[in-house]
C-alpha cells in the first residue's frame, strides 16, 4: 500500500495558479485527496496542503514540477509523522432524536464535540481531529438519523520547519534584487525633451 504524503507549497496569490498546480497531478492521474489554500505568514505568499497517497519517488518528483511554475516558491512533501496536521467536520442531526435519546454532554465529552448551532429542526455538531476520529463521529450519529456530514481540507504544519518567512529572508539575503537606483533625468522634462 502507498503511503500517505502531504505537499505543503508556498505561492504568490496569483489567478489560475490553482488549476495549474492541480493539471499537474491530473496528467500523472495522481488523485488529490485533500486540498487547503490559505494566506501564510508571510504577507502576499499563500500556501497549499495538498494530499495524496503515492510513492515517494513520485511525490519527489511532482515537488520538482510544481516548483517549475512561475509563482511558485518553494514545494515540500512530508509523512504523516513529520506534520502535524488536523481536519474539520460537521454534523448535522435531527435535534428531537438527539435531545430524546442521547445524552449531549456524554457526546460531546467523549468524541470532543461542540454544538455550533441549535435549531428546533436540526443540531450543529463539530470535531477537529484526524480522519479515524471524524469519521468515527459519523458511526455514533447515524443511528440518530445523520442528515449532513462535511470534512473540511487537511491544514497542516511541518514540525521541523522554522517557517518560510526565515527561509525567503535568507534567500534575499543571498540574492538580493536590483537595488533602485534614482533616475537621473527626474525633474528635467525641458532639457531631455526640448528639440
Amino acid at each position: 500500500m502507498k503511503p500517505e504524503y502531504t505537499l505543503t507549497v508556498y505561492t504568490e496569490n496569483q489567478v489560475g495558479l490553482l488549476n495549474r498546480i492541480a493539471i499537474i497531478f491530473s496528467r500523472r492521474k495522481i488523485n488529490i485527496e485533500s486540498l487547503n489554500t490559505s494566506p501564510s505568514e508571510i504577507d502576499s505568499v499563500h500556501r497549499f496542503n495538498i494530499v495524496i497517497t503515492e510513492n515517494e519517488d513520485v511525490v519527489r518528483k511532482l515537488c520538482r514540477q510544481i516548483e517549475k511554475q512561475v509563482d511558485v516558491l518553494k514545494a515540500y512533501y512530508n509523512t504523516n509523522e513529520e506534520i502535524v496536521w488536523q481536519e474539520l467536520a460537521m454534523y448535522k442531526v435531527p435535534t428531537e432524536i438527539i435531545a430524546s435519546e442521547v445524552k449531549v454532554e456524554r457526546l460531546l465529552n467523549q468524541y470532543g464535540a461542540r454544538v455550533v448551532v441549535i435549531r428546533k429542526d436540526y443540531t450543529v455538531f463539530s470535531v477537529s481531529g484526524h480522519r479515524e476520529e471524524t469519521d468515527r463521529m459519523i458511526k455514533v450519529l447515524e443511528p440518530y438519523g445523520l442528515i449532513e456530514f462535511v470534512r473540511s481540507a487537511r491544514v497542516a504544519i511541518i514540525k521541523n520547519s522554522e517557517g518560510f518567512h526565515r527561509k525567503l529572508k535568507q534567500f534575499e539575503y543571498y540574492e538580493p534584487g536590483s537595488e533602485a537606483s534614482e533616475n537621473e533625468y527626474l525633474g528635467q522634462n525641458e532639457n531631455v525633451f526640448s528639440m
